[in-house]
């Protein structure tokens, strides 16, 4: 081998080093570049993961908020219906009684009217006079007798406190007589009619 092939050998020798050292240095270069992309990946990741996070976080602060809130709300409407109903049971009988005491203004000027006049029909008309307009009163406040004089007895509006023998068969489990009347408001019985029932 002469000197010139071994020059021109070691100048390929050296070449194909240089060349396997940049190819090296390349792979080193893009396994790092490929380590920083998915470092970076793995980073952005992070970052989205931590404001993922931070939105959940600041949804559910807010829901406590709102639902604290709508407590209180509530506790206050509910506090607010408490003191109005105490209010309403405090103060509900107040109209009634407004409207009893001019009939009581009557039943004043009545008496006064007994003490004066010794006349017993003008005295007796007055009285008739009070006691319909205070049945009047009654009625337009939901306040209704109940019919008992012949009527079928009916445990939802009379109570029987005396069994009566009748000859009439017809007669037989109706109301014969009434001992105290009955009275419904607005549909409901608020005292029951005491009656006699035929048997």
């Amino acid at each position: 081998m002469n000197k010139k092939q071994n020059n021109d050998a070691e100048k390929e020798f050296t070449k194909e080093n240089n060349e396997v050292e940049v190819n090296d240095e390349q792979q080193d270069i893009a396994t790092e570049v490929a380590e920083e992309t998915e470092n970076a990946e793995n980073l952005s990741e992070l970052e989205s993961l931590k404001q993922m996070l931070q939105q959940r976080e600041e949804a559910i602060e807010q829901k406590d908020k709102e639902y604290l809130f709508l407590m209180a709300e509530f506790d206050n409407f509910r506090k607010r219906t408490v003191r109005e109903k105490a209010e309403i049971i405090k103060n509900g009988a107040e109209n009634v009684l407004k409207g009893i005491l001019p009939i009581i203004d009557d039943f004043e000027r009545g008496i006064k009217a007994m003490n004066e006049n010794t006349d017993a029909k003008s005295v007796k008309e007055g009285i008739e006079m009070i006691y319909n307009k205070f049945i009047k009163f009654l009625q337009q406040n939901g306040v209704n007798e109940i019919a008992s004089e012949d009527a079928a007895f009916d445990v939802d509006l009379h109570e029987a406190i005396a069994m009566v023998p009748v000859e009439d068969e017809s007669k037989k489990g109706k109301v014969i007589d009434t001992i105290t009347k009955g009275y419904t408001l607005n549909d409901k019985v608020i005292r029951h009619a005491k009656v006699a029932v035929g048997q």
